[in-house]
């Protein structure tokens, strides 16, 4: 929900996937007028309109993120979606939470005196550059504090107390705003707010990203939190132990709903720099057996949808075939023309290329689970690329991989049969081959 600067509401709905070259994309469906009132039922029904005009399915939601507004909140809760808080906007709220503190309050109000009294003087702005060059200091400006972004309230701090020198040169000559030089009580609560939120800066920005996944890095950066950068340190004010104290406790008490833990578990264990790292021992078992389920699940959804296109292509005439169907939404989405096989030796062909990227970047060493799955033929890899550019959604490496696993073992009526009537045996993918109906099959060369 926003306003446009002439003050007329919108309703805006982004979408989050990963596309055919396994690279997550952003898109803003829609942006639609919404001039009723912004309360939890109408934003829920504008939200789910949203997705039915885009023919997009609920069961391939895994969740929303939004601010904490309580509108937003409710909406969330009557669609029954599962709501993950923007980590930035939480970290705010429990900085600012932390901050509620008559000493920092005064401190933080004369730096926004300061900034404001240089910033609307240009004599006094000259003479804070003479000082700076006498005293050998940085020629920086002041920064303004935005409200709504507490890395600008650390940054406006830091940068008082690297100017704190030459700040008291300049207004010491001034007598009437020699009031507005920071006391040495004021430094000392400067310094215990910078030293405490200092530490937090670079995280707002890390965990906001579009182009990277981000949801696997909760749990770890809970736990960075509270063993080191949160951490009460021996030298610490106890002002610095206070504002630690607080944000790490409302940050775990936000992040401890069990639908929430339950999410960011699964994004662990799939991470495969984390997998069970920061996951209770406990919770292993269940967070195991849902995704054993989620992928049988989609394995059976997948088959029927193919069987019943392959149906309505033979039963439909040829004209209407021409119109084309209603796309189907984010997940998997195939021509008609197009069997299993495709299916397969498309998605083999991303495993590979995706599997050598990834062990690049971490490393052999944290790898190791991977290796089996990168023992898939080049030979499926080699007839795949020439169809790849005829796929218009994609799936995810370990839906194909469970699919034709399934399929293989029986565990998915009819898949079996239908995987051997396009030439994709167990016998085949283990030597390296695809079997087509018109040509013999043949081994993979080294």
């Amino acid at each position: 929900m926003w306003s446009s600067r002439t003050a007329e509401p919108y309703q805006s709905l982004t979408v989050h996937f990963i596309d055919e070259d396994f690279n997550l994309r952003a898109r803003c469906l829609q942006t639609t007028y919404f001039p009723d009132d912004h309360t939890g039922e109408n934003i829920a029904a504008g939200l789910r309109e949203g997705l039915v005009s885009w023919d997009l399915h609920e069961e391939n939601h895994v969740c929303i993120t939004t601010d904490n507004a309580s509108n937003m909140v409710l909406a969330a809760r009557l669609n029954e979606w599962t709501r993950l808080q923007c980590f930035g906007h939480r970290l705010h709220l429990a900085i600012e939470n932390a901050l509620k503190d008559d000493r920092v309050s005064r401190a933080t109000a004369l730096c926004r005196k300061l900034v404001g009294h240089f910033s609307h003087s240009w004599k006094k702005k000259a003479a804070l550059t003479e000082a700076q060059r006498e005293l050998k200091l940085p020629e920086h400006n002041l920064i303004t504090e935005c409200p709504t972004r507490w890395g600008s309230k650390e940054m406006m701090i830091a940068r008082v107390l690297e100017q704190a020198k030459a700040i008291s040169q300049v207004l010491s000559g001034d007598r009437y705003a020699r009031s507005l030089i920071p006391t040495w009580q004021d430094i000392d609560v400067l310094e215990s707010i910078h030293k405490a939120l200092h530490p937090l800066l670079e995280f707002t920005d890390a965990l906001s990203g579009e182009e990277y996944v981000s949801i696997s890095y909760l749990k770890p950066v809970l736990h960075l939190f509270a063993t080191s950068v949160l951490a009460e340190d021996a030298e610490d004010t106890d002002l610095t132990k206070s504002i630690k104290t607080k944000v790490l406790a409302y940050l775990n008490n936000k992040y401890g709903d069990p639908n929430i833990q339950e999410l960011l578990d699964v994004a662990c264990f799939l991470d495969p720099r984390f997998k069970i790292q920061y996951i209770s021992t406990d919770n292993i078992p269940a967070i195991k057996t849902r995704l054993k389920t989620e992928i049988v699940d989609l394995a059976q959804r997948t088959y029927h949808w193919e069987k019943r296109s392959r149906t309505e292509t033979v039963q439909m005439p040829q004209s209407a075939q021409s119109l084309g169907k209603r796309r189907r939404g984010l997940l998997a989405v195939f021509q008609d023309q197009f069997s299993l096989s495709f299916f397969a030796c498309f998605l083999t062909h991303k495993h590979t290329q995706s599997s050598t990227k990834v062990w690049k970047q971490v490393g052999t060493k944290d790898m190791d689970w991977w290796r089996p799955s990168c023992l898939l033929p080049q030979r499926i890899t080699q007839q795949a690329k020439p169809r790849a550019d005829h796929v218009i959604g994609t799936v995810l490496i370990t839906q194909f991989v469970a699919l034709v696993i399934l399929g293989l073992s029986g565990a998915v009526p009819g898949a079996q049969e239908g995987l051997a009537q396009e030439g994709l045996t167990q016998e085949g993918l283990t030597q390296g081959y695809v079997c087509s109906p018109d040509r013999p099959s043949s081994g993979v060369e080294e």
